[in-house]
């Protein structure tokens, strides 16, 4: 879960169980959708809304002896929280990329964030890039209409 600004700012959130800090996640519910269930449970880790953007992949892993899977999206964050945080988490900071690289407790969160989350951060600077490049032709154009309008080709 990424939030805007001069750099963006990634969710890590803190286990009340054990103080490991992970990405947020959790389990589907019963026929629950792999996206409707990652944004339930980020709503519920962050109090953040959020808007769903593309599938970044997932990691797997064993846990008490059985495989588990984890699949990711990137999400936009709403800017502020719609809600408290549940009892399950102690707490949640939003670190930029190497920070939030670093506080994550687990070597495979780590690895997967390191890799999709430079992809991630370059890709809203293209994005944001592209967005001021698409402005500026538009003046141009209206520009050059009015010069020929005054009969200036």
């Amino acid at each position: 879960m990424v939030r805007r600004g001069a750099s963006p700012r990634i969710a890590v959130v803190q286990r009340s169980k054990d103080d490991r800090w992970v990405l947020p996640r959790g389990k589907l519910k019963v026929k629950e959708r792999p996206v409707a269930g990652a944004r339930r449970e980020v709503f519920e880790e962050t109090g953040h809304r959020v808007e769903v953007r593309e599938f970044l992949g997932a990691i797997t892993y064993r846990a008490q002896g059985r495989p588990k899977l984890v699949q990711f999206w990137h999400m936009q964050a709403a800017a502020n929280p719609s809600r408290d945080l549940m009892r399950d988490i102690a707490a949640v900071e939003w670190l930029p990329l190497p920070a939030a690289v670093r506080r994550l407790s687990y070597p495979l969160e780590k690895l997967f964030l390191r890799s999709v989350g430079r992809a991630l951060v370059r890709r809203k600077r293209h994005t944001g890039r592209k967005a001021n490049s698409h402005a500026k032709p538009a003046k141009r154009r209206t520009a050059a209409k009015a010069k020929r309008k005054r009969g200036h080709q």
